[in-house]
């Protein structure tokens, strides 16, 4: 490569990298367009995003059809985040915005929309509220606390998950279940849910976003027009190698892709809001990994590499646990080592110590732990599956797990003499959370993160319009849930479980209200 010398600056050639979606797919042949439906908004995508701006639709009386190129419902998770709720303030939980905006923005590196976020913390309550005015006598919350309390990371007690009563005419629980119930809604007013249905194109007329084209499981194309608007709510890009390789890179490098139902989250709404005009804000995006590829626990204890070494302080929370795993060599997995002391430890230190929210860890608000586990139950089953060993002396734990037996021993002597000193000048981590490793049996137990969501995608503005490079709307196209960008920056801030499925609730409200005055 060249380089061009201006005075004392260096100039770089301009370039342009190739990528697969740069180029827009040859327009469809109107031979090939069996009909043409027309209806006031086309929503491309069947998520707690698109169903929401549907339902929400109906109850304004504007008619909507919702594509899904998936048979079923396409939801993951179980959390639903709101800064603010009833169930929390009749439970004493008070988030302060103020702080929450900080920590927030601390968090995802200052690289957010300011106005999302206020967007969010401001009208993420009301969106709750409306979701259980929608589930009726159907579902009722459940308030959990949180599962770090530290210096490392502000975890907020107060995420919520939506459970079905018994006798519900739904079948799921959690996210599903908010799919279910706006669903339910939408159909009601009148919209139209069409699966197995794959939008390959969206269509302009005079500079506007019109119309969807898509293609059924029988491969006939029909042209679904939105005299209101186009809303794309498609998820995100994790199943797309080449995207995730741009975007967010890191994300290609756990064991497993824990998205589900898998293979749907390809970037089909990105790459259409691309051609469409949109821009997509600046890498690296952020990405949500959970610690379940492998045990779904990794708790407070010490945890070493598949060098048998420590490398991080074990006292922070699980999205780092799971980013600084990966940064080590052949690190897709490691190992929590402890003794025969931990439910014990567990017991009192727990809600300290950063554990994975998918734990029965504090699950439920103001219950203790010991009341509310299954965890020796989980050991006991992974020690039979191979993710856990349990073994009477160190040396023989290290030849089990296949990691240098002198790196393990050495590991784990240092970690003794750090509890005796009681300071860990090593990695810093708090005193109280550093228990001995004494005790036999000794336990190791495998874990290893798994990318669930890819948190970026098209510029939109609070009224949830699709901006193009000068910021400037592209007329008729909407943009929400996970294929809109700006409000995560480069981490997925865990503040509350369930932010983006809380986020999803509240960019519908929005989408629908923009439509409902027709603003797109």
């Amino acid at each position: 490569m060249e380089y061009l010398f201006y005075g004392d600056q260096v100039k770089y050639p301009e370039y342009t990298v190739r990528h697969a979606w740069d180029k827009p797919p040859d327009v469809i042949d109107e031979t090939l367009i069996a009909e043409t439906i027309e209806t006031d908004v086309v929503i491309v995508g069947g998520g707690i995003a698109g169903l929401s701006t549907a339902a929400r639709l109906s109850q304004l009386g504007v008619k909507s059809i919702v594509l899904e190129k998936f048979h079923g419902i396409v939801s993951h998770g179980a959390h639903v985040a709101s800064v603010g709720s009833k169930i929390q303030r009749e439970n004493g939980v008070i988030i302060d915005k103020k702080q929450f905006a900080r920590d927030w923005m601390r968090i995802c590196g200052s690289r957010v929309n300011e106005d999302l976020l206020w967007l969010f913390i401001n009208k993420s309550e009301e969106a709750f509220e409306w979701l259980l005015e929608c589930a009726g006598d159907e579902a009722s919350p459940v308030l959990h606390g949180g599962n770090y309390k530290g210096p490392d990371f502000t975890e907020y007690p107060g995420t919520q998950f939506l459970s079905k009563k018994k006798d519900s005419k739904y079948k799921f629980t959690g996210a599903a279940l908010v799919c279910e119930i706006m669903e339910d809604i939408a159909l009601t007013g009148g919209a139209r849910v069409i699966r197995k249905t794959k939008v390959e194109q969206l269509e302009k007329t005079d500079g506007r976003v019109t119309a969807a084209i898509a293609k059924d499981e029988n491969g006939l194309y029909r042209r679904y027009k939105g005299a209101r608007g186009i809303v794309l709510a498609t998820g995100d890009i994790g199943g797309n190698p080449e995207m995730l390789s741009e975007f967010s890179p890191l994300g290609l490098k756990p064991a497993k892709n824990g998205y589900y139902p898998p293979g749907l989250n390809t970037g089909d709404g990105h790459k259409m809001g691309y051609w469409a005009g949109g821009a997509f804000e600046d890498g690296p995006w952020a990405l949500s990994l959970h610690i379940i590829a492998y045990a779904y626990y990794c708790f407070f204890f010490l945890h070493v590499n598949r060098e048998g070494n420590r490398f991080m302080n074990e006292d922070t929370w699980i999205q780092a646990k799971a980013i600084r795993c990966l940064m080590q060599p052949r690190g897709d997995f490691a190992y929590t080592i402890f003794d025969a002391k931990w439910f014990e430890e567990c017991t009192k230190l727990a809600q300290y110590g950063g554990g994975q929210f998918v734990d029965p860890l504090i699950c439920v608000y103001g219950r203790p732990w010991d009341e509310n586990n299954d965890v020796q139950k989980s050991i006991d089953n992974y020690i039979k599956n191979g993710l856990c060993v349990c073994c009477d002396t160190i040396a023989e734990l290290a030849e089990k797990i296949g990691v240098p037996v002198d790196n393990l021993i050495k590991t784990v002597n240092r970690y003794n003499e750090l509890y005796e000193l009681g300071d860990d000048p090593d990695y810093g981590k708090r005193a109280n959370l550093l228990t001995p490793i004494v005790k036999p049996p000794y336990y190791a137990l495998k874990w290893g993160p798994a990318l669930l969501n890819v948190f970026g995608g098209l510029l939109i503005d609070t009224k949830m319009r699709v901006l193009d490079r000068d910021h400037r709307p592209v007329s008729g196209l909407l943009a929400v849930g996970n294929v809109s960008g700006g409000l995560y920056g480069v981490d997925y801030p865990l503040l509350l479980s369930g932010n983006s499925h809380g986020r999803a609730l509240t960019w519908a409200r929005a989408a629908a209200e923009t439509l409902y005055a027709d603003e797109a």
